[in-house]
């Protein structure tokens, strides 16, 4: 993800010098000097820093040498943060963090997210809103480190846009009572969500209600695609449904029913569509056992390939068989890999036979 520039602290980096007091404060840390100058020297060029006292701030918090030494090098801007600042932040994330320890292994993994302290009010206020929303707390951690941006946006913005969902979730024949849940499932699933626009939800749906879907068929796919639907464009939705038409030689009914079944036909480009058509069709597999089992097109080509040389190996051929056996998440497939397996090998388990430790 990427993190906003902090403008304040640009310098042109050839007329500056390094401030000699930083450099040292850092090598009595321990810290890799070196890997700072080669990713972030500007870092090193400003007048002013607080080395020691985020190092203190961060030592209070439970971190070792080791740790401190670490999250410097990987965000070293985090020295040009004033103490009261950071306190502020830790304050702030330690409200929804368990505790202490939970909190300094989130910036240890995170400390870009943890030290980006421009939009502190924002975080503060969306925080509390998404509290208020019902989200429980490890959700809210999860978004401060694994989607910072979606609280870089003011906290209105972010309430007009759930209040959208919910407005389209009950024109859509969703009930009150399910609302709630809908709405904290989709967001915990992708909360980059929050960062598209009223319009590009519109004109999506309508996309999808222009082309026959019903109310109840959107609906389905919003959940099924976990709200991604909306980082498309109806221009790259009707490419990829005018692909998979081609490829399979249906009709618009047909084609809805086969979007239903998978909306990865919806979701990915024509050159990912066409990438694993490409594949599977190199492993003999026709387009009718696609068409069949059109969800095999989740996969991509390499754990398609790997699952086929495995199944193989058991003499189960694919391209006379069923491609369910090749589908699914790693976990049902190696449930229906070992079910193959089972029925091939009498007893099932040997305690005298040699470990097969191929795979």
């Amino acid at each position: 993800r990427s993190f906003p520039i902090h403008s304040t602290y640009t310098i042109d980096t050839k007329l500056g010098e390094e401030n000699k007091k930083t450099i040292e404060s850092l090598y009595r840390l321990s810290v890799d000097i070196k890997k700072i100058r080669r990713l972030k020297e500007w870092v090193l060029l400003q007048d002013v820093a607080y080395v020691k006292e985020i190092a203190d701030i961060l030592q209070e918090m439970g971190a070792d040498e080791t740790a401190v030494a670490n999250i410097l090098e990987r965000c070293p801007e985090a020295i040009l943060h004033t103490p009261a600042e950071i306190n502020s932040q830790r304050a702030l994330w330690q409200c929804v963090c368990q505790n202490k320890k939970q909190l300094i292994k989130l910036i240890e993994q995170f400390p870009e997210s943890f030290f980006t302290t421009d939009y502190h009010e924002n975080q503060k206020a969306n925080i509390l809103f998404f509290q208020e929303l019902g989200l429980k707390n490890n959700i809210i951690t999860r978004f401060l480190t694994s989607a910072p941006s979606i609280f870089y946006n003011p906290v209105e913005k972010n309430k007009d846009m759930i209040e959208t969902l919910q407005s389209n979730y009950l024109s859509l024949g969703g009930s009150d009572a399910n609302m709630k849940i809908w709405i904290l499932k989709l967001l915990s699933q992708n909360p980059f969500i929050l960062l598209n626009t009223s319009t590009a939800i519109q004109e999506n749906l309508e996309f999808l209600q222009k082309n026959d879907f019903t109310d109840h068929e959107v609906l389905q796919l919003l959940s099924k695609l976990k709200g991604f639907i909306f980082q498309l464009t109806p221009a790259t939705m009707q490419k990829s449904m005018l692909f998979s038409k081609n490829v399979f030689k249906c009709s618009d009914q047909e084609l809805k029913q086969l979007v239903l079944k998978c909306p990865a036909l919806l979701y990915y480009s024509v050159p990912v569509l066409e990438e694993r058509f490409e594949g599977l069709l190199k492993e003999g597999i026709s387009v009718t056992q696609i068409r069949e089992t059109p969800m095999v097109l989740e996969l991509t080509t390499q754990i398609v390939q790997y699952r086929i040389k495995k199944l193989s190996a058991l003499g189960y051929d694919v391209k006379s068989g069923t491609l369910e056996n090749l589908n699914g998440t790693k976990k049902d497939f190696e449930v229906n890999y070992g079910k193959i397996q089972s029925k091939k090998e009498r007893p099932i388990f040997n305690p005298v036979a040699p470990i097969n430790i191929e795979d």
